[in-house]
């Protein structure tokens, strides 16, 4: 990569205690640390290999060990008072102190209000607002020694645009919970210890947002390098550096970081805009929607003379019906309903159950796994291609009830008939 930085080995024997830092941005910010020779404390859940996550404290602790780092993988749950001071306790008794807190545990389900049974409310309160507050409680003690003294919370700036809390308003107040966190804590310990917070310009591509955004999401995506590098920097700015809300792109740019494509899983694509970031969110909607609106050069095929704008959804589902195989039936294995507003709306559905599959006007004749609502304008735009699924699923556009691993093989499907649309 690029010439070592003359700085290297900045937070050498440093103890750095993150939570949630088995996988993604937390074990990216460890290993970067790590490579200058810190003391890392692993405060995470995973204890045995996830079928679907990949990842343990003690995989992460391999790999810390491997970069240059100590690793002291704790088994942590940000929920337990009793697990934390064990952990802090730990971490202290081997290292000798506590400089860095990094709260990066969270919880999220981005479903409204009816949506969001009181367990995941629960889990999001109290893994991440409740969860962060906690171990900030216990690790300040010790941090308030420390020459680096720095707390960085893994949470947005506080945009109180509606926007952000019409669709997934637990979340939002579960992470708004951290940053106020870091409002209160910074002005509490002024002088003694720098919190701040830290939040993507972009999405980023890990486990959790395969699981949110299914495959084919990570090409919207950059690295978690760039949270890495990003907290790196914040870590060697002194104690008075504090209060701040951190965009990734904006502190290395000052940095003198220019060129972000070495960040980008697939340089030149779009990328999606994180959430709670206001750049007018509905252009950043439209300028995606219409970067995806490039026809890409495909055979000319005759084209009928155009019908009344009113038969668009119903032509769509005609070369739906058409594009069906067994294969696809097979594959799928899920009812899709979809509640269309505006002309030409109504209930439609799509059996990717039954034999040889099925469409139509009105409710399928089984129980539907997913139903989805939204304008016949933005459906008819999702099956050509124009608008995806996971950018309309995230402004609100769409909305999905029922199973979400199916409604991401949905999009999987689209993507295969786009070829044919």
């Amino acid at each position: 990569m690029g010439a070592p930085r003359e700085e290297t080995g900045k937070l050498a024997g440093c103890t750095v205690f993150i939570t949630g830092a088995s996988r993604g941005i937390g074990k990216a910010i460890a290993l970067k640390a790590a490579k200058d020779g810190a003391n890392i404390v692993i405060a995470a859940k995973t204890t045995q290999a996830h079928p679907k996550l990949p990842g343990t404290i003690y995989t992460a602790a391999e790999e810390i060990e491997a970069a240059g780092g100590k690793a002291l993988p704790c088994a942590v749950d940000v929920r337990d008072e009793q697990q934390i001071n064990n952990a802090v306790e730990k971490a202290v008794e081997q290292f000798g102190g506590i400089d860095i807190l990094v709260n990066n545990a969270s919880a999220i389900s981005l479903t409204n209000t009816l949506e969001t049974p009181m367990k995941r409310v629960d889990l999001m309160m109290n893994v991440n607002t409740r969860g962060t507050y906690l171990t900030s409680k216990a690790c300040i003690p010790y941090l308030k020694k420390s020459k680096i003294a720095h707390i960085l919370n893994l949470s947005p700036p506080l945009n109180l645009n509606p926007l952000w809390f019409k669709q997934h308003c637990a979340y939002t107040i579960a992470k708004y919970g951290m940053s106020m966190c870091v409002l209160g804590m910074a002005e509490e310990f002024k002088g003694e210890i720098a919190v701040n917070a830290l939040w993507p310009k972009t999405a980023i591509h890990t486990a959790a947002m395969d699981m949110l955004g299914g495959s084919g999401i990570e090409s919207q995506c950059r690295k978690v390098d760039i949270i890495a590098d990003a907290a790196y920097s914040i870590f060697k700015k002194p104690k008075s550096f504090t209060g701040n809300f951190i965009i990734d792109e904006n502190i290395l740019r000052e940095e003198g970081v220019k060129n972000f494509d070495v960040y980008a899983i697939k340089p030149g694509h779009p990328l999606l805009p994180d959430f709670f970031l206001d750049e007018h969110p509905d252009t950043i909607i439209k300028k995606v929607e219409s970067r995806g609106a490039v026809p890409e050069l495909k055979e000319e095929k005759p084209q009928p003379p155009p019908k009344p704008r009113s038969g668009a959804v119903e032509e769509t589902f005609r070369i739906v019906k058409d594009s069906l195989t067994d294969d696809v039936v097979q594959a799928t294995q899920a009812i899709y309903q979809f509640e269309l507003s505006g002309e030409d709306g109504g209930t439609w559905f799509l059996d990717l159950k039954s034999k040889g599959g099925n469409v139509g006007y009105g409710e399928p004749s089984h129980q539907a796994d997913v139903v989805m609502s939204m304008s016949t304008d933005d459906f008819v735009k999702m099956f050509s291609g124009k608008l995806k699924p996971t950018m309309a699923f995230m402004s609100g556009k769409l909305k999905i009830k029922g199973n979400m691993a199916l409604a991401i093989k949905l999009e999987k499907l689209m993507n295969q008939m786009n070829a044919r649309l």
